[in-house]
């Protein structure tokens, strides 16, 4: 809705406009054209000013071609009649002297490019811009061409202009260069991007340091060029060594993320790489910069994946600050578990210990979690801190101890014992659902070690009508039950109130089924029940985190992305907010695989436990190879767990009932530290004992996916058993 005296607004300055007194005097006319600019951003109509704004171009003044550009450029769209005129001004500006008018009317012609009936008067003065004299109207012309495209993507670029836009790669100014390769890249973007030859590539590294940062950053992004001969890569990395230890961070990572994809296969330079980027990353995490700290950090966390002792020797730069925020100090916490050693443990649990009674109770609870972490190797030490922890009793405090202490219990047994004699009396500052049912899984997993432990239960089936969390009810349902198997003199009169409860007065739905499924399963025997409940678990392989070095090449494509900050940064363990969990609830995914492989079953060959690979690039190197029959018969969440357990990944599969049954998997090999491959399969039934295997790697490597299949094959066999 137009403002109110709007219309008398625009009369007034259609008068003033108008002015022959006005027009004469050049600081009073660019002061009106000023006020039609102000009037425009306060939402006053003044689209009636066109014509006289058309006029006000003709003007040698800079500034007021500038305001005037401004309006012609918003206007034009509404006034399609009257837009040839901006056409003809901007053009005659283009043939101005001063340089300057004729970038300012080349970079406004692109903007009304956007009318189809436009377009053929805008690509010629473009072309005349790609060989005028002066730099910034190159420059103009340039990413005019790009803009061009992205207005009118349906229009067909000349050939002649991409021609004369590789050809101006080797004009003698940097930003002219650097913009020629943006503006190719979008051109040609259905076609691959801009195609980079041996010379391109080799006079765009000799220029590299005549460009800003973002210049070179843009370059080596670009830069897809693949050296023919082992001397020619050498010869580009000697190029690229400067920018390796540039002090800009975003130079440093662009050039470490072409390093790395240059010297995929060759694991000694990658590793010489990372060495050399360690100074630059650890410069990084002290700039001043929250958001380039905070980047670095996620970033180091990609490198310690391949390089565990990186920065072993510098752990107390990632000591967290006071005045830091919250998500940096938990991000600097990762990282100071990765970096334990039997040299610095004690200085690092140290300091996750003062960061335990941080005011910040996420931050709190992350360092908690963190020296759980660290508890897998140095379970004593911690566990001494986590008993200490207990006794502050606060709230929050109490329940993030509890649930690392499961989590610790799940993945080393053997401190159970230690964590059962620390429960007495948890359960008084216990108030939120995770941090009971931590305690509850405890003690039904372990009660028999605690001596109060039936007592502990019968105040949860006491307060039970009061307490809202399903899950819970849930978990006090499975732990009474597991104690009850160890303990039935003391639990069965318990038991029954909590089974009547839950199945005649509940009314969550789930909550109902679980207990009556503990109802009907106790008709079944003690014995029936044990198994069910107390019997063989999948193994804790979800919940440890995989010490050994990853190839490079397993996450180098992500360097210098958005990836590594979106990632989380637990590399394994079971999440914090709830009950480690198996695999999948199937029974038969609970049965381990064994423990011993068929001979020939491919010795020392070593599957990545968190292999990355996007349907994309799954698709992308999906490359014809033989398939290989083999029969089996199981379910989607049998063979999931199966195959989880050995490190191998499903990515998708078919519905179950439908014929024929596809699964795609995928996993990285490695049979040496030096060698790793990326192999793809698809398993296909067409029938319900046939079962078709087609697997294909990259690179190139027999032996191991003769291995792969062997170990394939026996996942099979144990799943579908």
């Amino acid at each position: 809705m137009p403002y109110l005296g709007s219309e008398d607004t625009v009369r007034e300055l259609r008068r003033a406009l108008s002015n022959p007194n006005v027009q004469s005097d050049q600081l009073r006319y660019r002061n009106t054209v000023l006020r039609v600019i102000r009037s425009m951003s306060q939402g006053v109509d003044v689209s009636g000013l066109f014509t006289e704004m058309v006029k006000a171009c003709a003007t040698v003044d800079i500034v007021q071609k500038k305001l005037v550009y401004v309006f012609l450029c918003s206007y034009a769209t509404l006034n399609p009649e009257l837009s040839l005129l901006v056409i003809n001004t901007l053009r005659k500006d283009c043939q101005d002297p001063n340089p300057m008018v004729r970038s300012l009317a080349l970079r406004n012609m692109t903007n009304l490019s956007r009318l189809p009936s436009l377009v053929e008067y805008v690509e010629k003065p473009l072309t005349a811009g790609l060989r005028d004299r002066a730099a910034c109207v190159r420059r103009v012309a340039v990413l005019g061409w790009a803009k061009l495209h992205n207005l009118q993507p349906n229009s067909e670029i000349d050939a002649g202009v991409v021609n004369e836009l590789y050809s101006l790669l080797r004009d003698p100014d940097p930003v002219v260069m650097v913009n020629c390769l943006r503006a190719l890249e979008e051109i040609l973007r259905e076609e691959g991007g801009v195609a980079i030859n041996k010379p391109i590539a080799h006079h765009l590294l000799n220029r590299l340091k005549e460009t800003d940062v973002w210049g070179q950053c843009e370059v080596l992004r670009i830069l897809r060029y693949r050296p023919q001969s082992e001397d020619e890569l050498f010869d580009i990395l000697s190029l690229l060594d400067a920018s390796l230890v540039s002090p800009q961070p975003a130079v440093m990572a662009a050039t470490l993320s072409l390093f790395l994809g240059l010297c995929s296969a060759l694991r000694p330079v990658c590793l010489a790489a990372l060495e050399r980027a360690r100074g630059p990353l650890l410069a990084a995490c002290g700039s001043a910069s929250r958001e380039m700290r905070f980047a670095a950090l996620c970033h180091i966390q990609l490198l310690l994946r391949s390089l565990p002792g990186l920065m072993g020797a510098h752990y107390k730069r990632f000591f967290c600050g006071y005045a830091e925020p919250a998500y940096m100090k938990q991000r600097k916490m990762q990282v100071l578990v990765e970096l334990v050693n039997d040299d610095n443990v004690a200085q690092i649990l140290e300091e996750l210990r003062g960061y335990c009674t941080d005011v910040h109770p996420d931050t709190a609870q992350a360092a908690i979690s963190a020296i759980g972490r660290v508890g897998r190797s140095y379970s004593d030490r911690c566990l001494d801190i986590l008993t200490g922890l207990l006794a502050l009793k606060q709230e929050h405090i109490t329940s993030a101890v509890l649930q690392t202490m499961r989590d610790l219990v799940w993945v080393c047994p053997q401190n159970s014992h230690a964590v059962c004699l620390a429960l007495d009396g948890c359960e008084d500052t216990l108030q939120d659902s995770q941090g009971r049912r931590a305690l509850l899984w405890l003690l039904g997993m372990h009660g028999e070690q605690v001596s109060g432990a039936p007592y502990t239960l019968e105040r949860f089936i006491h307060g039970l009508r009061g307490q809202a969390s399903a899950g819970v009810k849930m978990e006090l349902l499975t732990a009474t039950t597991r104690l009850f198997l160890g303990r039935p003199a003391e639990m069965q009169d318990m038991l029954g109130r909590l089974l009547h409860y839950c199945t005649e007065e509940e009314s969550d739905m789930c909550v109902r089924d679980q207990a009556r499924l503990y109802y009907r399963l106790s008709h079944c025997g003690i014995e029936e029940t044990r198994k069910v409940l107390l019997g063989r678990r999948s193994g804790p392989l979800a919940g440890r985190s995989d010490c050994a070095a990853a190839p490079v090449a397993q996450w180098a494509p992500y360097f210098n992305t958005l990836e590594p900050l979106r990632q989380g940064g637990r590399r394994g363990g079971a999440p914090s907010g709830g009950e480690p969990q198996p695999v999948t609830s199937d029974p038969k995914a609970s049965r381990e695989l064994p423990d011993s492989l068929p001979p020939g079953s491919g010795a020392g060959l070593r599957l990545a436990s968190s292999p990355a690979l996007t349907p994309q690039e799954f698709e992308r190197t999906w490359l014809p190879a033989a398939a290989a029959p083999c029969g089996s018969s199981c379910s989607p969440h049998t063979l999931q767990a199966a195959m989880r357990q050995l490190h191998i990944q499903m990515l998708a599969f078919t519905p179950p009932h439908t014929l024929p049954w596809r699964v795609y998997l995928y996993t990285h090999a490695q049979r040496a530290p030096w060698r790793s491959t990326l192999i793809l399969g698809e398993l296909r039934w067409p029938g319900p004992e046939d079962l078709q295997v087609t697997l294909k790697q990259q690179p190139r490597d027999d032996a191991a996916l003769r291995a792969f299949f062997c170990v394939l094959t026996s996942v099979l066999q144990t799943a579908s058993s």
